[in-house]
């Protein structure tokens, strides 16, 4: 696939409605005097490229035995989750620079294809499957607390930013909304086009869709009636996720390339284009200066936010579908459709670190 460049993307932007009820954008840690841009924290350029030079060792942690589907950091950095096509969820405890296996969550009976942590709470997780359930568990005490039935196979999942609400989607693109507080199903909402992923605003109050046609969706929520409608790329939007300031998001596509967007006027600020397939996984790091972006590019890309610049890259054997940072520090999690050193035919379920001490 041929990298379409940066003039595609954000080509043209329509909405439902000339007036704007509520910015997607809600600062988390606030502006201040030297930070007008909200970016948080402009590290520089040069130091960043200087600390990957040191900080660049990859280490594999083995945990499942088959294809990672999916991983993702909970809220204190201290715990890993990956699931997994062999129906299970693997929790891992970081301390210092390495991962250990904490325990093995099973009862799925088919494919987790997605995960996500609490935003606050550091224990509590949320899993979509195929067999048509969403399980809540409780780390703390290695058991599920809530198993919620659904009416399809299960791809993806978000937790709303103030912990109320999970939204599921499922093959059939059906987004199905459940109320944590009441413990049961909330709404179902059907789509007559390709939903992709999903995500809420910081204030929760707002959820966003990437679909097939390249659109990126802004719906108000609980109402879910559909207030924006952006032409984000030229091919299909992906992935989405926002920034840490809440003040931008990103959008990974079809196209190879990774737009950065303002949430308050929708509008494209920022390209990212080194890589040559289309851009399946994103990651902010924790204070919001770096952009991981991955693909079936044999290499994942990490770029500087505030200039759109390269800063380092390294390479995989394999394509990557799944990519995390750590929500304190400069390492990233990621896993690979990588196979079994001794049996090429078998699928090898390890994750990886980057972004250790290379000493």
């Amino acid at each position: 696939m041929t990298n379409t460049g940066s003039n595609s993307v954000g080509s043209s932007s329509t909405g439902t409605s000339n007036n704007f009820p509520d910015k997607l954008s809600s600062s988390v840690n606030g502006n201040s005097p030297d930070d007008p841009t909200g970016m948080i924290e402009d590290t520089d350029l040069e130091e960043l490229r200087e600390y990957f030079k040191k900080n660049n060792r990859v280490k594999e942690y083995g945990g499942h035995s088959h294809k990672i589907h999916t991983l993702d950091w909970n809220a204190d950095g201290r715990r890993l989750a990956s699931g997994s096509f062999d129906k299970t969820v693997c929790i891992f405890q970081m301390d210092r620079d390495k991962l250990s296996k904490e325990v093995t969550f099973k009862g799925h009976t088919d494919s987790v294809d997605q995960l996500c942590w609490h935003a606050k709470n550091p224990d509590l997780l949320a899993t979509a499957s195929g067999d048509k359930t969403v399980r809540i568990w409780d780390a703390r005490s290695q058991k599920t607390t809530e198993v919620f039935s659904t009416k399809g196979e299960n791809i993806n999942i978000t937790w709303s930013p103030d912990g109320n609400y999970i939204a599921v989607g499922n093959k059939e693109d059906l987004i199905t909304f459940i109320d944590i507080r009441a413990g049961k199903i909330r709404q179902e909402v059907p789509f007559k086009f390709e939903v992709n992923e999903i995500t809420f605003n910081p204030n929760s109050n707002l959820f966003l869709t990437t679909n097939g046609q390249g659109c990126v969706l802004v719906y108000t929520f609980p109402e879910m009636k559909l207030v924006h409608q952006v032409q984000a790329h030229p091919a299909n939007c992906i992935c989405i996720e926002f920034h840490p300031s809440g003040k931008y998001f990103a959008v990974g596509s079809a196209d190879a390339v990774v737009s950065l967007w303002d949430a308050s006027e929708l509008a494209c600020i920022r390209t990212f284009t080194n890589l040559d397939w289309p851009v399946r996984a994103i990651s902010f790091n924790h204070d919001g200066s770096l952009l991981a972006s991955a693909s079936e590019d044999l290499t994942i890309d990490i770029s500087h936010v505030e200039t759109g610049e390269k800063v380092c890259d390294f390479p995989v054997e394999n394509p990557t579908f799944t990519i995390s940072f750590h929500p304190t520090r400069n390492i990233l999690a990621f896993a690979c459709d990588d196979k079994d050193k001794y049996d090429r035919e078998r699928d090898s379920g390890t994750l990886k670190l980057f972004g250790l001490p290379s000493d």
